[in-house]
């Protein structure tokens, strides 16, 4: 199976009046067709970083100084504003983190979604994009009446549900889905989730989620990369991270999630916060809050990615504990 986008060496920073902050940091993954790719980590490790950069749609601060994006085969880093817009919602759609709350008020759902096919297939007439929202609120579990209602007729899940079909509106390859449950209570965000799958399954979409709740990531992903101030510390397939994580701070994410399987056990937490990331850091950025840390570990070992097994990489400085 091809690979649809393939990211090598990512690096962003945001220009601020305190210095450079590296919210992302040499960070290398692949996605195939099809497949299901999950980002994981604390809240300010950098993954939303990671989504707006595949979309240029950081902010006007925000650099890539180095790397490589590769969708389809074709380079987006560099690429003009004018190119990169035929990318967006045709090539690569996102959810954002609390999108659900950014309808226009005034204006139908329907005719919001409209707008956007418009925008990128003004060949197709509007009794076509209305039959192509008709099927998209089917795939949702929305009704076709949904179209003709104003944002605040909706509750949170119907908005979230019409936001996904907006995603879906312009035939993406790769959707990109960041933290599309927030806010929302556990019962709609199961039915999202499931929705989610449902439609991915579907159309045959690849897809980006993003979210700080490994058990999310484990439900819908088939590849996991945790991320940690920056850089992404252990990768590789999600049942395999999940039986056998390498690094310590996976296993402080895991440690961290109750189970409905097993004994109960007592959940335990990390103590300490990330690192400030305009904090220029040699070695490994999570040495102060290891709690494996050992005298064998070199807390100045520069982070790199190795195989420990097909297809599993973890941080380097994680090799040779007892694990």
């Amino acid at each position: 199976m091809m690979n649809i986008l393939e990211v090598k060496n990512l690096t962003m920073h945001y220009e601020t009046l305190d210095g450079d902050v590296d919210a992302v940091k040499n960070i290398s993954f692949n996605v195939k067709a099809g497949e299901s790719f999950g980002i994981v980590g604390e809240s300010g490790c950098g993954k939303t970083s990671v989504a707006m950069s595949l979309l240029q749609l950081q902010a006007e601060n925000g650099r890539i100084s180095n790397g490589s994006i590769l969708f389809d085969g074709i380079e987006l880093v560099g690429m003009s504003e004018n190119d990169l817009r035929k990318v967006r919602w045709d090539g690569i759609s996102i959810v954002f983190q609390g999108a659900m709350n950014a309808w226009n008020p005034v204006v139908k759902i329907g005719e919001q979604i409209r707008e956007a096919m418009r925008e990128h297939s003004p060949e197709s007439t509007k009794s076509q994009n209305t039959l192509k929202i008709k099927e998209l609120f089917s795939m949702v579990g929305l009704d076709a009446s949904v179209a003709d209602r104003f944002p605040h007729e909706l509750s949170g899940g119907m908005k979230q549900r019409a936001i996904i079909a907006l995603a879906l509106s312009c035939d993406p390859k790769l959707v990109i889905a960041d933290e599309p449950t927030t806010a929302l209570d556990v019962v709609i965000q199961d039915q999202i989730l499931n929705e989610i799958k449902k439609v991915q399954d579907l159309l045959g979409l690849s897809l980006i989620y993003i979210s700080h709740d490994i058990a999310v990531i484990a439900e819908m992903t088939d590849k996991i990369a945790v991320m940690y101030a920056g850089s992404i510390v252990e990768m590789g397939p999600t049942k395999e991270v999940f039986k056998s994580p390498r690094h310590s701070y996976t296993r402080a994410l895991l440690d961290s999630t109750p189970s409905i399987k097993g004994e109960k056990k007592k959940l335990k937490s990390l103590e300490g916060e990330p690192p400030s990331l305009i904090d220029k850091i040699d070695g490994c950025t999570f040495a102060p809050r290891c709690p494996d840390r050992e005298t064998k570990c070199n807390p100045e070992q520069h982070m790199s990615l190795i195989e420990v097994s097909p297809e599993h990489f973890v941080d380097i400085c994680s090799i040779g504990k007892d694990n």
